[in-house]
């Protein structure tokens, strides 16, 4: 086995970006999988042992020690494991299988060697791999990813209650559109996340878990004890580890509920995509200004630049975060009839897309938190722009029952420069009762953003 440090990492998750992967070691390492499906093998044997059927006893004392093997998993315990597997021990010789290295650690640690013909006891390596990887996957989702996008939710949340009232012009289609605020729109992004926030939780407290054996139908339970309900024992154990249980199954879990989980993932992604490329758009508009650091270098070679680079790499971790994820959950819900190998090889990269997801979640954050809105080019923009008050000109004029509204306003705007002065000499020459006139003088672009402030406040 080769030490090598991170510049010799073949991949930047464990790299350049190891600092902000960290968090996730404990849940996305192999050595957190091997910790995991001790613990499997260690509480099933305790369940076997709780079984009125089998003569297998183990006392408190007993158990306090099995349970040792996995909350005391050590860096030492895993590098042990990888060489029973690999090239064998004094007392094992190399089994070529990882699950089968995991059993020969279990058996080593019993403390009582009689126990040994019980563990693992009519169970097929998916048993074990399938709970195992739910039981990171649940916490990882949970302890780190969903706080991050929950303190994302919040810098957005914060930004709106703020610049709530803050007038910016709007565009559809690229175009000048009818003003909003800048505070209106980052509650948008709030709201997109909290309820994102709500689809992720609920897929991570749906995560399930089988045990039926190598085919689906407990048959080698069934064979040593018939008279055990093996369905009532599977489902309560599966419930034991906090997950749900799923049934009936192959010999491999189907997976539909990490899909479903990979898919709530790419939703909150998504969503943080379109806030990259927005915030970029505004930085690049001028619309914010972004806090920088005095010693960072913007550009090679124009010193005057401050760029949007946190959000350009969040967008570009998030879309590999997204290729992944959507790979993951098309991949792990086929299978060639009972099962092949390749879902073995490919939920080993369920870590890596997490670790994308997360430097992306880390770097929208970090890019959140140095901008500042200009309000000042906002406003300008705004009075650049007088003609996007024509739809409320039009929409008041329909109140007062003018059919041609709209076409009047659009022979005044559309394909070319507009001012106020222009909309004036229209509003001279309607017939309209002085109260309206005066109503449509009083229009601005700057006036004309509706409910957006109240919008924006009411984020919590």
């Amino acid at each position: 086995m080769t030490d090598r440090g991170p510049l010799s990492s073949v991949s930047p998750l464990d790299g350049r970006y190891a600092r902000y992967t960290e968090p996730l070691v404990e849940y996305a390492s192999e050595t957190a999988l091997l910790r995991a499906r001790v613990r499997v093998e260690v509480e099933y044997l305790v369940a076997l042992a709780d079984l009125d059927a089998t003569p297998l006893n183990i006392d408190a004392d007993d158990r306090e020690s099995l349970r040792e093997l996995y909350e005391e998993f050590s860096e030492e315990d895993a590098a042990r494991i990888k060489r029973i597997e690999t090239e064998g021990t004094a007392e094992h010789s190399a089994t070529n299988h990882d699950v089968k290295a995991v059993e020969y650690f279990v058996r080593d640690g019993l403390p009582d060697p009689d126990v040994a013909p019980w563990v693992h006891f009519g169970l097929t390596s998916e048993d074990v791999n399938n709970l195992a990887r739910r039981l990171l996957l649940k916490p990882a989702v949970e302890v780190v990813l969903v706080p991050e996008l929950d303190a994302i939710r919040e810098s957005f949340a914060e930004m709106a209650r703020e610049h709530g009232d803050s007038p910016m012009l709007a565009r559809t289609h690229g175009q000048p559109a009818t003003p909003t605020t800048f505070g209106k729109e980052m509650a948008v992004y709030a709201g997109r996340l909290e309820r994102v926030i709500e689809r992720i939780e609920h897929a991570a407290d749906d995560l399930a878990g089988k045990l039926a054996g190598a085919s689906g139908t407990y048959a080698a339970h069934h064979a040593a004890y018939p008279d055990v309900d093996w369905r009532a024992f599977a489902q309560d154990f599966v419930r034991s580890l906090g997950l749900a249980h799923v049934e009936p199954v192959t010999q491999i879990n189907p997976c539909d509920d990490l899909a479903a989980l990979f898919d709530a993932l790419r939703g909150a992604n998504t969503i943080l995509l379109d806030a990259d490329r927005d915030m970029w758009r505004y930085v690049s508009d001028g619309y914010l200004g972004q806090e920088s650091d005095a010693g960072e270098t913007g550009s090679s070679t124009m010193p005057h630049k401050v760029n949007p680079i946190d959000f350009e790499n969040s967008e570009g971790n998030l879309s590999k975060a997204d290729s992944d994820l959507s790979f993951l959950a098309e991949t792990l819900t086929t299978s060639r009839l009972q099962r092949d190998l390749s879902d073995s090889t490919v939920k080993r990269n369920v870590g890596a897309a997490l670790a994308h997801s997360l430097i992306g979640y880390r770097k929208t954050q970090t890019g959140l938190s140095k901008i500042v809105p200009n309000e000042r080019v906002m406003r300008e923009e705004l009075e650049k722009n007088p003609e996007v008050i024509g739809e409320a000109v039009q929409t008041i004029l329909r109140r007062e029952g003018h059919t041609d509204a709209y076409e009047r306003v659009k022979k005044l705007t559309r394909g070319r420069r507009t001012s106020l002065d222009d909309f004036r000499e229209l509003f001279a020459d309607l017939d309209v009762d002085e109260t309206t006139r005066a109503e449509l003088r009083a229009l601005t672009p700057a006036d004309y953003i509706g409910l957006a402030a109240e919008l924006a406040d009411s984020m919590e």
